[in-house]
């Protein structure tokens, strides 16, 4: 059973949740930086055989990249754990569980929104966005 949300609760977290993406989105990139680094170097040596390599620099990439994954995995952690789900990363795109008319739908905000305007069910998807109306939030709910 997943944490359900009342639209106020879900905009309360807002800031708490916004931070954390920022800071995933952030060392998603760090991450990305370094693996391509790390990739590019590993493809010449292969390619030239007895090619010099920078060891240091290949050290701190590893670093940096082991470092960013490790952040990464702590701010995904810790949106999950305020019991909202991630539904694409790389454009911000985030799903709080609430009930309307009985049934499980999600409230859905995406990174740059100032707030909650839309909704969906849980089979549509962000195509399937609704504008939350005097309706929805007169009937929705634990």
């Amino acid at each position: 059973m997943s944490k359900r949300f009342t639209l106020a609760e879900a905009e309360k977290l807002l800031p708490e949740v916004e931070k954390d993406l920022r800071k995933a989105l952030a060392q998603k990139t760090q991450y990305e930086e370094a693996d391509t680094y790390l990739n590019s170097v590993s493809q010449r040596v292969t390619m030239l055989g007895g090619v010099v390599i920078d060891r240091d620099a290949i050290v701190q990439q590893k670093t940096k990249r082991d470092r960013a994954a490790e952040q990464l995995k702590a701010a995904v952690e810790s949106i999950l754990e305020t019991g909202c789900l991630i539904k694409d990363l790389d454009i911000g795109l985030v799903d709080f569980p609430t009930v309307f008319r009985g049934e499980e739908v999600y409230l859905c905000w995406k990174l740059g929104e100032v707030d909650i305007r839309f909704w969906h069910g849980v089979q549509e998807g962000f195509k399937g966005r609704k504008p939350i109306d005097q309706d929805f939030i007169d009937n929705h709910g634990h």
